[in-house]
């Protein structure tokens, strides 16, 4: 069967457009969508939890005057966003967001509630793709499987509907673990991933079973955190917390090989997040026209065969990791 994928190799996701852990100003937000869609990004990825609505409506503000043929963008359900004036003005690490509170819900009706509210928030006709936002354990904890049964019941059931209705284009999970993932494509019929994290120069948790499903069943996946939440991009910080001695000491060895081959360690990132067939796009997050102009340019960047060469005598990514031509 021949599923939708979203335009690749590079997208812009939404977060830091919400807000995500210090404001940027409505100018700033502007700028950076205007840089992608300069740069020739044409997917954009968003959710109701980025700064609460928020980020949905920048981009939405940013993309309704283009044709909309021309882009994709995929938002997520799962969370419904109840208006509260006394909302706190940071919640969940995005600051300054819109006057709601989020709260979980995987229900069918809740689903379908979601996505009308996404797309008025956006000002859009459509979204193409919506995931199903964070039914995992790093979220919900040690009794994350009920949560999981009950999007496989709920909001699994009403965007298959809408996707044979026509009304989106696919659906999928968007998570930061890649069990939730298994276990959706053994229960249902989902086009897409989009994972956080676990496809990187660091870390490849979901190359040994994820990837083989995913091109068994012909669905793609979107990578998202390919800096692993800063700490390829030259941070300290590895799933937004601080990283082990270990995963320093491994980045700084990634870093020195690639410095031997005058390339930036940021473009090498990107790069191999994007190699794998079934991978369809990666995803970095951009605070500014500046950052994302520069993921798109490294992300096109020439880099010699060997870089992954010596990457690969000196143990730091597997012998049979796919890696760029």
């Amino acid at each position: 069967m021949s599923r939708w994928r979203p335009p690749g190799p590079l997208g812009l996701g939404g977060a830091p457009l919400g807000n995500l852990f210090a404001p940027i100003s409505e100018a700033a937000a502007d700028a950076a969508i205007e840089a992608a869609w300069e740069s020739g990004i044409r997917f954009f990825d968003t959710a109701p939890l980025y700064g609460l609505g928020l980020s949905e409506h920048r981009i939405g503000r940013a993309l309704r005057a283009r044709p909309r043929g021309e882009f994709a963008i995929s938002t997520k359900v799962g969370r419904l966003l109840d208006p509260d004036e006394d909302a706190p003005r940071e919640q969940h690490g995005y600051v300054g967001g819109l006057r709601f509170r989020a709260r979980f819900d995987y229900s069918a009706d809740a689903a379908l509630r979601s996505v009308e509210h996404s797309l008025q928030r956006l000002g859009l006709p459509r979204v193409d793709a919506v995931l199903i936002h964070d039914p995992a354990e790093d979220t919900h904890g040690p009794d994350w499987r009920a949560r999981f049964d009950e999007a496989m019941a709920g909001a699994a059931v009403t965007l298959t509907r809408l996707r044979e209705q026509g009304v989106i284009r696919a659906w999928g999970l968007g998570v930061n673990r890649v069990e939730p993932c298994l276990m959706a494509l053994e229960r249902a019929d989902p086009d897409l991933f989009l994972i956080a994290g676990r496809y990187s120069l660091l870390e490849q948790g979901a190359a040994e079973a994820l990837m083989p499903a995913c091109a068994a069943r012909g669905a793609s996946l979107i990578i998202g955190g390919p800096y692993n939440s800063g700490l390829l991009a030259g941070g300290s910080t590895f799933d937004y917390a601080p990283a082990p001695p270990d995963l320093l000491a491994r980045r700084d060895r990634i870093a020195a090989v690639c410095d031997a081959h005058g390339v930036p360690m940021r473009a090498a990132a990107l790069q191999f997040c994007a190699a794998p067939e079934v991978v369809a796009c990666v995803v970095p997050g951009g605070r500014s026209a500046a950052e994302v102009g520069e993921n798109a340019w490294l992300m096109a960047m020439p880099i010699p065969a060997s870089l992954w060469q010596s990457l690969r005598a000196e143990g730091l990514i597997p012998e049979a990791a796919k890696v760029p031509r």
